[in-house]
């Protein structure tokens, strides 16, 4: 039976995780100046990231380095060394490629879920935006529990802060990328646009993760043992440095391409009529 103290843990850890990621959404839909989302549909968003893209990217993980393990133990070579888990090398395919594939590819199945209810270009980020900061929230979490119940609720607090200011906007700022490039392929008619960016949020994924693990590649590249604690110092604020250029860009993104004439507009959306003041003469 859980005591009423784990309950309210469990509810600290989880506004901790959940009140950031919100904070970030309602900083990044502020972006948008004509027709903001309604938070209803941005709620939609964010629940998809938060319980459907993190359950279903962590079971397909844990998948695929199940699946790569066998082969690798099966076939003993050293061309294959790379999908055992259990390895080092193994441990960075999996946090440089299948992850950031993997979760990139299911959050942006999310914006693309919702494409009806895009409705000109700068939707996609803020789309994009939504889901990412979701799976961020949800994936931030799990982490602070596991932490909390290693080390206690401080322990989880400090995880959950400090990766709500890296990898929560990591997540929001690769996936809102992806949906600037799947509005622009329907809003500006460029076909390659959803693959193109696409593949940018895997590399800014995958470029965080490699800031993060920079004490464990310095170590593996043989330096000295020493300054393998200043390299994970100097990864993690470079990485979370990263993250708030990253968010900052997609805001910038999100503003650009948000004001009459800077793209094709969805036919079902009409911008707000300004009326002029009285005895100022319209415009011609």
């Amino acid at each position: 039976m859980v005591s009423s103290a784990g309950l309210v843990d469990f509810l600290v850890l989880t506004l901790a995780a959940l009140l950031p990621a919100l904070a970030y959404l309602i900083w990044v839909r502020q972006s948008e100046r004509l027709g903001r989302e309604p938070w209803g549909l941005l709620r939609r968003l964010f629940a998809f990231g938060a319980l459907g893209a993190t359950i279903l990217a962590g079971i397909l993980e844990v998948v695929i380095v199940d699946v790569g393990t066998a082969v690798s133990v099966k076939y003993p070579s050293p061309d294959f060394a790379f999908l055992n888990g259990k390895s080092t090398l193994g441990a960075f395919f999996l946090v440089l490629v299948v992850a950031p594939v993997v979760e990139e590819a299911l959050k942006a199945g999310g914006v693309v879920q919702y494409k009806s209810s895009l409705r000109r270009l700068a939707d996609g980020p803020v789309f994009g935006a939504a889901v990412g900061l979701g799976f961020g929230f949800f994936e931030t979490l799990l982490y602070g529990l596991g932490a909390f119940l290693t080390g206690g609720l401080a322990a989880g607090l400090v995880l959950i802060l400090v990766r709500s200011i890296s990898s929560v906007l990591l997540h929001g700022s690769s996936t809102a990328m992806f949906g600037r490039g799947y509005a622009s392929s329907i809003y500006q008619n460029r076909g390659g646009a959803s693959g193109a960016y696409f593949l940018l949020a895997v590399a800014m994924h995958s470029s965080f993760n490699a800031l993060a693990s920079l004490g464990a590649i310095a170590m593996v590249l043989g330096l000295p043992s020493g300054l393998s604690p200043y390299a994970d110092v100097i990864g993690l604020l470079t990485a979370i440095g990263f993250a708030f250029a990253a968010i900052e860009h997609v805001r910038t993104v999100i503003s650009q391409s948000d004001f009459p004439g800077a793209n094709t507009v969805h036919p079902r959306y009409r911008p707000p009529t300004v009326q002029p003041r009285s005895g100022v003469p319209p415009r011609r």
